[in-house]
């Protein structure tokens, strides 16, 4: 544009790029766990019970709205990264995430209308985390050589994965003090990041104008959304069932969503522009490491919460801990598993660059299904020491993949689709982890439901519980259990209400005290526990063979065809044929407007 002033990007531009882009993902992840060890506070600042009649929907759709919504829509802003400027859509995500957090922080509502209006506002929260999600991997891969990119997006990669643990400290330190901060911790962290991504980061990569695939868009939304829909749904009671996988509107969601689903795919290869680039999973290295990535995802989201449970159902209250204190010690007692993935997700970052990433993927993806077996072999009133050993070697064993995993991935797509490829990498992992909540909790109900009703009828009747209401009590669902226990409720309080008041005070006291319900709840659980971690091992497996499958590593902007591809002319053409900026604004970081890129990576240099 003339007379612009130039602008030029220092040697250290990447640097700006890389912690930008981590903030904007760590944010994103800490709000999905937050609100986990928040959910009591938040359901009581609003006067909901959310284990009343009715009221378990609120419960699933506030941590799994924002889940579920991001796993939808990372595709498609990933392609629109491509086409108008990833660090464009990128910004666009923090300013939604900030005005969301700002609304979600002002809640004047009660009952089921503030229920609402936070569900709501956690959805479109969760829109702002899919532009974040969607274009940070791109933004990365754009500002660092090739070279260097396993060490940068392991650091992305750590605050992907170390945020979900770092939201359950912080819901359980802030939620005590007020429920509004958990939201409210987000707003000026957002503010902030909103403006420096504007006036920071610039766009250069390679993007290529092309029209929007409405059909592949809808197709996919549609049935992803019906599918995950019924996940949640499938979560709850239904006709006298523990769970609702035999409701005919869950079914209907499920069956209706993978035919979409297939549809899609058929309609992908037939479009000139297309949503989903089924190209990409030529790629051998694409297509494996996207399944080792599926799996290992699908192995860890679910264990989160059967360890939360873990720990507030039984082992905390054990220890002397009050049903109140549970939610933030299960926090504190988890910090081995983040710190062991603080530590190696780095190292293999830095070290797979150096080596290569098949044997960190490899080793990673065993190890972590060798972790899950010891799990199974700890008592469930197991000496500490003994947990965060084996929770903190997990934690380890998923550092070692998950930065070279990224690393290999975004490697092996050609550079004018690696915002395609980032959000298809993010829905592969966000869906896995809904997905991966709806297989364990129904595996651990399975495990429970042959057992816990006549262990608990047999206990309650022995401590003076009249037979009819024991037996009314045993026969609750199991999913009604384990969210008491979760939420940090008394569950024997909450789920005997007034038959208390029949017993004497010392029966009363011994039946809602720290000993009676984890006595009942240890041995069905820990058969649940084994069943649980049985899938988690078999997918840790599938994702080893799957990432020693991913062939010889070919970096796909390192070759010289692909440098001639990605000339800065055919860049600018991109860009000035967008309308969107003018020539003389796409400029090099330390260098000024004309200057050709470096080999190593097209649009970079320092």
């Amino acid at each position: 544009m003339p007379g612009k002033p130039e602008r030029v990007l220092g040697p250290h531009y990447k640097w700006i790029a890389l912690s930008n882009t981590t903030l904007g993902v760590l944010m994103a992840t800490i709000n999905q766990s937050i609100v986990l060890i928040a959910l009591p506070a938040v359901f009581k600042g609003i006067g909901l019970n959310p284990l009343g009649a009715g009221n378990t929907s609120y419960l699933l759709w506030m941590f799994m709205g924002f889940m579920v919504v991001t796993a939808v829509l990372v595709v498609s802003f990933g392609r629109l990264g491509d086409m108008f400027g990833r660090v464009r859509m990128y910004n666009m995500g923090f300013a939604v995430f900030s005005v969301a957090s700002i609304f979600l922080t002002v809640t004047w509502m009660h009952g089921t209308a503030g229920a609402l209006w936070l569900i709501i506002w956690r959805v479109v929260q969760g829109i702002g985390g899919a532009f974040l999600f969607a274009n940070s991997a791109a933004i990365v891969t754009d500002a660092f050589p090739a070279n260097k990119r396993g060490t940068a997006l392991s650091v992305n990669s750590i605050a992907a994965i170390a945020g979900s643990f770092i939201g359950l400290i912080l819901g359980g330190l802030l939620a005590p003090v007020n429920w509004h901060l958990v939201f409210l911790i987000s707003a000026p962290i957002g503010v902030f990041g909103t403006f420096w991504a504007y006036f920071m980061l610039h766009d250069i990569g390679v993007r290529k104008h092309a029209k929007m695939d409405w059909w592949g868009n809808l197709l996919f939304g549609v049935g992803l959304i019906a599918i995950l829909v019924g996940i949640t749904y499938g979560l709850q009671p239904y006709g006298g069932h523990a769970m609702g996988w035999t409701n005919p509107f869950v079914l209907g969601a499920l069956i209706g969503g993978a035919v979409l689903l297939v549809v899609f795919i058929f309609v992908e290869q037939k479009v000139a522009e297309p949503l989903f680039r089924i190209d990409l999973f030529k790629i051998r290295a694409f297509a494996a490491g996207n399944i080792a990535n599926l799996m290992m995802s699908m192995g860890r989201g679910g264990m989160q919460f059967m360890l939360i449970i873990w720990l507030q159902g039984i082992w905390l209250p054990l220890h002397g801990y009050s049903y109140s204190q549970t939610p933030l010690w299960a926090g504190i007692y988890l910090l081995p598993l983040t710190a062991g993935f603080l530590l190696s997700a780095p190292l293999s970052g830095i070290l797979s660059d150096r080596f290569g990433q098949k044997a960190f993927t490899v080793g990673g993806a065993f190890g972590t299904a060798l972790t899950f077996l010891l799990l199974i072999f700890v008592p469930v009133n197991f000496p500490y020491w003994e947990f965060a050993v084996v929770v903190g070697l997990n934690g380890f064993a998923t550092g070692l993949f998950a930065s070279p995993n990224r690393a290999e991935l975004m490697n092996s797509v050609p550079a004018n689709q690696r915002g395609a490829a980032g959000g298809m990498i993010a829905t592969f992992q966000n869906s896995a982890s809904v997905l991966s909540i709806g297989v364990f909790f129904s595996l651990m109900v399975a495990g429970l439901a042959s057992k816990l009703p006549g262990t608990m009828f047999g206990g309650l009747t022995a401590q003076g519980i009249p037979a009819s209401a024991a037996t009314s009590i045993s026969h609750l669902p199991p999913i009604g259990v384990l969210f008491a226990a979760f939420l940090g409720y008394n569950p024997m309080q909450s789920l005997l209400g007034p038959v208390l008041k029949a017993l004497t005070p010392a029966h009363a006291a011994y039946v809602t005290g720290r000993e009676f319900f984890p006595n009942l709840l240890t041995a069905p659980f820990h058969d649940g526990l084994g069943v649980a971690f049985g899938f988690a091992i078999a997918a840790s497996l599938v994702a080893a063979v799957a990432s020693a499958l991913t062939g010889r590593q070919k970096i796909a902007d390192a070759e010289p065809k692909a440098v001639a591809a990605e000339s800065l002319g055919s860049e600018l053409a991109a860009v000035a044929g967008e309308g969107s900026f003018e020539p003389s604004e796409l400029v090099v970081p330390g260098m000024t407007e004309g200057v050709s890129e470096t080999a190593d990576n097209p649009g970079i240099s320092g």
